[in-house]
C-alpha cells in the first residue's frame, strides 16, 4: 500500500485478508440452481408444480368422497350456496332442480327435503319436513310473467306463512368445494383425480424420453453413416403419423380404453423429437478432442455415448423433457375430452370438461374448475422449463 511519502509498503496478512473478494467456487448444478432461482417466473412456475403434485398425491387423502362416490339428492351444488333461513337455526338451499337442501349455517349439506306434491302448471311445490314437522311452499310462478320465462325467482313459505324472497346468506360450499357433477359426484375429488393421471403421462412422457429417445438419438448421431440415415428415416416415420391414428390403433388391438392405452399411445411416439435433438449435440460433440481422447484409450463405444455424450448433452435433455410434459398432459387432456382416453368412472380433466359442456350456461363452475386446473399446470411447467433453459443453457446465460 502506499505511504505519505509516495514509496509503497508490504500489507500485512490481516489488511491483505480484508481486500481480498473471496468468492466460493460453485458446481455446475449450483451455478444452475443459482441461476434458476434469480428467474421469477421459474420459481413460481416450480412453486406450482410442487403444489400440484401435493394437491394430486395428498388430497384424496383428506376427503371423505372418492372420485366415484355418488349423492344424487347433492348433485349439481355450486361451490356458493346462497341459503334462506326459514325457522329458528334452519337453513336450506334450492338447486337449480328445484331440489330443496337443508344446509348448515356455514353451509354443510345436511339432508334433501323431498317434495310431497307439485303443480308444475302453476309451478307451485310442496315440500315437508317430518323430523320440524315443517311444510315448505315453494311458489316460483313469477318466471310465468312476460318476461320472465327465463328467470330463477321463487318464494318461500313455512306452514303458509308470509313468503320469504331474500337470501339471508350467502356461503362456501363446506361438503363440496368446488360444487357437485350431475350426478353427486365431488368436483373438487375428481380434480385430484385427474391431476394423478396428468403426472402419470407427464413422468411416462419424462422417462420415455430420457430412455428411448436419449439413447435412440445419441447412437444414431455416433455412429453417423447409412445407420444413422437409417434409423432417422424410421423416426421421420413414426412422425409422420399423427398421433391419433396410433391411439386408435392401440385401442383396437389392446381391445379397450383406459390409463395403459394412453401410456402406450404416449411411449410410442413422445421419444422422436428427443432423439432428434440428442442426434444433433451428439454430431456436434462427437469431433471434440475429450472423445478423441476416449477411442484413442480404447474405450468402448457405449462407455463413450453414456459417460461421455450423454452427459454432456443433459442441459438439453433436461429443457426438452420439461418441455415435453405440458404437451403430454395437454394431449391426455384433449384425447379424453373426444372420447378416447380414460373411461368411467375415472377421473381426467378431459372428461370433466367434456361433461361440464352439456350444462355450461347454468352450472359453468363444473367446467371452470378443470379448465383452471388444465391451464395452471401448463403455465407452471413452461415457467420451470423457461428458466431451467436458462439456467442450464451457457449460450443464454447473463450472468
Amino acid at each position: 500500500m502506499a505511504s505519505e511519502t509516495g514509496s509503497f509498503e508490504f500489507a500485512d496478512r490481516e489488511e491483505s485478508r480484508d481486500l481480498e473478494t473471496l468468492e466460493k467456487s460453485l458446481t455446475y448444478w449450483q451455478d444452475a440452481w443459482r441461476r434458476l432461482k434469480k428467474h421469477k417466473l421459474a420459481m413460481l412456475g416450480l412453486a406450482g408444480v410442487l403444489s400440484i403434485i401435493l394437491f394430486a398425491i395428498l388430497g384424496p387423502a383428506f376427503s371423505r368422497f372418492s372420485y366415484s362416490d355418488q349423492i344424487l339428492d347433492y348433485a349439481k351444488t355450486p361451490p356458493r350456496l346462497d341459503i334462506y333461513e326459514l325457522a329458528d337455526d334452519y337453513y336450506v338451499f334450492l338447486t337449480r332442480d328445484y331440489h330443496l337442501l337443508r344446509v348448515s349455517e356455514k353451509g354443510e349439506l345436511l339432508e334433501r327435503i323431498f317434495d310431497t306434491s307439485k303443480d308444475l302448471e302453476k309451478k307451485f311445490y310442496t315440500y315437508f319436513d317430518a323430523k320440524r314437522n315443517l311444510e315448505i311452499e315453494l311458489d316460483f310462478s313469477y318466471n310465468l310473467l312476460p318476461g320472465k320465462e327465463a328467470g330463477y325467482d321463487f318464494t318461500l313459505a313455512v306452514n303458509g306463512g308470509s313468503p320469504i324472497s331474500e337470501v339471508t346468506k350467502t356461503v362456501h360450499n363446506r361438503t363440496y368445494p368446488f360444487g357437485s357433477d350431475s350426478i353427486g359426484r365431488s368436483i373438487l375429488v375428481r380434480v385430484m383425480y385427474g391431476a394423478r393421471i396428468s403426472l402419470i403421462m407427464a413422468f411416462v412422457a419424462s422417462l420415455v424420453n430420457l430412455l428411448i429417445g436419449a439413447v435412440y438419438g445419441s447412437i444414431a448421431g455416433y455412429e453417423g453413416g447409412g445407420i444413422d440415415i437409417l434409423m432417422m428415416r424410421f423416426v421421420d416415420i413414426l412422425y409422420s403419423i399423427p398421433l391419433l391414428i396410433y391411439v386408435i390403433l392401440i385401442m383396437f388391438l389392446v381391445g379397450n380404453r383406459g390409463l395403459w392405452t394412453m401410456v402406450i399411445a404416449l411411449g410410442s411416439v413422445y421419444w422422436i423429437t428427443m432423439a432428434r435433438l440428442v442426434r444433433g449435440q451428439v454430431l456436434s460433440l462427437k469431433g471434440q478432442e475429450f472423445v478423441l481422447a476416449a477411442r484413442a484409450l480404447g474405450v468402448r463405444k457405449r462407455a463413450i455415448i453414456t459417460r461421455h455424450l450423454i452427459p454432456n448433452t443433459i442441459g438439453p435433455i433436461i429443457i426438452s423433457m420439461m418441455m415435453m410434459i405440458p404437451r403430454a398432459i395437454f394431449t391426455e387432456a384433449f384425447l379424453s375430452f373426444i372420447g378416447l382416453g380414460i373411461s368411467a368412472p375415472m377421473a381426467s380433466w378431459g372428461t370433466l370438461t367434456n361433461d361440464a359442456l352439456s350444462g355450461l350456461l347454468s352450472f359453468p363452475y363444473q367446467l371452470f374448475f378443470p379448465s383452471m386446473a388444465i391451464a395452471i399446470t401448463m403455465l407452471s411447467f413452461n415457467f420451470l422449463g423457461d428458466g431451467l433453459r436458462d439456467a442450464l443453457d451457457p449460450r443464454l446465460r447473463k450472468g
